[in-house]
């Protein structure tokens, strides 16, 4: 009976030592809930508040009065709108020629210096071997 008594009690204490653990960890836990609250709440300030001062920014009166003061720009007249079918036609796009190919005209002044014949009768110059004369 003893040794029931005994486990009895160790049980009571295991399960009042994990009882307070599980109180120990809601505790804590709620407290990350209060401070991730108060986070979003500040947060939530945050952005009303650049919110409104987006509004008072980009508020047309703000701005209009802007222009006057820094653009010097005049107000618009009804006569400078047109109809798009009296509008000019867009100037044609010019084209540049293509730069002049350096190496092309070289060979060029270089053919019309040498005389016609030489020009016929001469074998092209290569790199490459001369053919073997065959020793038949």
């Amino acid at each position: 009976m003893r040794v029931l008594n005994l486990c009895v009690v160790m049980l009571l204490v295991l399960a009042a030592s994990y009882v307070y653990e599980i109180k120990f960890e809601s505790t804590l836990r709620a407290e990350r809930v209060a401070k991730m609250r108060g986070d979003v709440r500040r947060e939530r300030d945050a952005i009303a508040a650049l919110r409104a001062e987006w509004a008072t920014l980009d508020n047309p009166a703000r701005i209009q009065g802007l222009t006057r003061r820094h653009l010097r720009l005049r107000p618009g007249d009804a006569t400078q709108f047109d109809q798009l079918g009296r509008l000019p036609e867009r100037p044609p796009m010019i084209v540049q020629p293509p730069p002049t190919d350096l190496i092309a005209n070289k060979i060029n002044n270089i053919e019309s210096a040498l005389p016609a014949s030489s020009l016929l009768d001469a074998t092209p110059i290569t790199g490459s071997v001369p053919a073997r004369a065959d020793t038949r």
